[in-house]
């Protein structure tokens, strides 16, 4: 899927965002701001505008990471089949369009209105923003693909959640605080959602946005099935999906179980735990294209198993913990907590280079790999809340949530020693890196 290096290339290039595709970048960092809004308050939202209870609202959010699951496949699949501009146009009308019935559905207080319209949504943003994610992979040069993931990653974290809870944070209180802020945030983070698709739909103009990717002669059928078909037959393919299922499954888990923690339980409150999140993942944001570089140079594999996995569930243990063991209320117990949550969010951006290492896993079908890849960026959200479920309904706790992500880590660790692939040689990492300076 990648291209050969351009002939002229740019700085934007160079670092590692393909100059063609720049304004799609922007667009999706605004896009995912928008989606990202609600990422910090919503689980509470619920529970406070239904009045129903935390076991009930956890399953809301399952069902929507089940679609965002779904979602993730397809847009990899359709991307494939149509191209990936038409993707991204059918990921934004399913958000809007959901988003606003959602809304709908929490004004007139109907529980299964709120679950199916929520249900729905989950649809849009994997459709958009992972369809991007295979343009990039059919616009950038192997040599460089670790860091340009690293770039996508940039934009879609620094929206979900860090700009997204920043936005957040200055809306619920102008709008009057409480749910009816809450509310109004919502309404904003549509508006965002909108400008990024604008932003992406008219400002790039590479010639792959509507073209069909996959090979001429494969049906539909076939295209649809490519990635669970490629699954089966390759053992690599399968742990590789696993890994980054894993990845953000924590991510997605907290974001569930440390507002009450923080806000009500620590006493730290909304605005101070909407900061954290901003400063965890925004520090997330400043090595996501760092981790693609050290990726690209190190190689991939070594910077996912080491960084990613074994980094990220120690960041992962000092984020609860820490905490737990400062004075509650305090503020100088408030900012030590902040810097352990921000040790996570560094070490999770190891995992970067997972999306050059699906399609190298299979450089005959690279299309399918990268189907697979979007499924379980996407099934991290589906991973991360069954989690959290399943274990408050074993009666363990957050505690044993927490635990349950760190044995999920322990798991990717011995999957990733599976996965080599060519760049892994020093030597053919040096002569794809001195192939791309000669034809710069």
């Amino acid at each position: 899927m990648s291209s050969a290096a351009p002939q002229h290339e740019t700085v934007l290039d160079r670092i590692g965002i393909p100059h063609s595709l720049r304004w799609g970048f922007l667009g999706v960092l605004v896009f995912m701001t928008g989606n990202g809004t609600e990422s910090n308050f919503i689980s509470p939202h619920i529970e406070a505008v239904l009045g129903s209870p935390e076991a009930t609202v956890a399953t809301i959010i399952t069902g929507y990471s089940l679609a965002v699951l779904v979602a993730s496949y397809l847009s990899g699949a359709l991307a494939d089949l149509w191209g990936p501009r038409r993707v991204m146009t059918l990921g934004v009308a399913v958000w809007v369009v959901f988003e606003v019935l959602f809304l709908l559905s929490l004004q007139i207080g109907s529980l299964p209105l709120v679950a199916a319209t929520y249900f729905l949504r989950g649809f849009g943003y994997p459709l958009f923003a992972f369809a991007f994610l295979v343009w990039i992979n059919v616009v950038t040069p192997y040599s460089r693909n670790g860091v340009a993931v690293g770039w996508f990653y940039v934009m879609f974290t620094g929206g979900l959640p860090t700009l997204g809870s920043l936005f957040a944070l200055g809306m619920i209180p102008a709008f009057g605080g409480g749910t009816g802020g809450e509310t109004a945030a919502m309404v904003g983070s549509t508006a965002l959602v909108v400008v990024g698709y604008l932003i992406a739909r008219f400002g790039v103009h590479e010639p792959h946005a509507t073209r069909r990717l996959a090979p001429a002669g494969e049906t539909t059928g076939q295209v649809l099935s490519a990635g669970l078909r490629l699954t089966a037959a390759n053992p690599k393919i399968l742990m590789g999906f696993l890994v980054r299922l894993i990845n953000t499954a924590p991510q997605y888990g907290m974001f569930i179980i440390l507002p009450t923690v923080i806000a009500v339980d620590l006493g730290w409150g909304q605005s101070r735990w909407l900061t954290m999140t901003v400063f965890v993942y925004a520090t997330n944001i400043l090595v996501n294209a760092v981790f693609g570089a050290v990726g690209d140079r190190w190689g991939w594999r070594r910077t996912v198993q080491w960084f990613g996995v074994f980094g990220s569930a120690v960041g992962l243990l000092l984020w609860w913990y820490v905490p737990q063991l400062v004075p509650a209320g305090s503020t100088w117990g408030f900012w030590v907590s902040v810097a352990a949550g921000c040790v996570f969010g560094c070490l999770l951006a190891g995992f970067v280079p997972m999306g050059a290492i699906m399609p190298a896993l299979a450089p005959d079908h690279k299309g399918a790999a990268m189907a697979m890849y979007t499924t379980a960026a996407g099934g991290a959200a589906f991973l991360g809340s069954g989690v959290v479920a399943l274990m408050l309904a074993l009666g363990t706790g957050n505690v044993g949530v927490v635990w349950a992500f760190v044995a999920l880590y322990a798991a990717a660790f011995v999957m990733v020693s599976f996965l080599n692939v060519p760049q892994d040689d020093p030597q053919l990492r040096e002569t794809a890196a001195t192939t791309v300076r000669e034809t710069s």
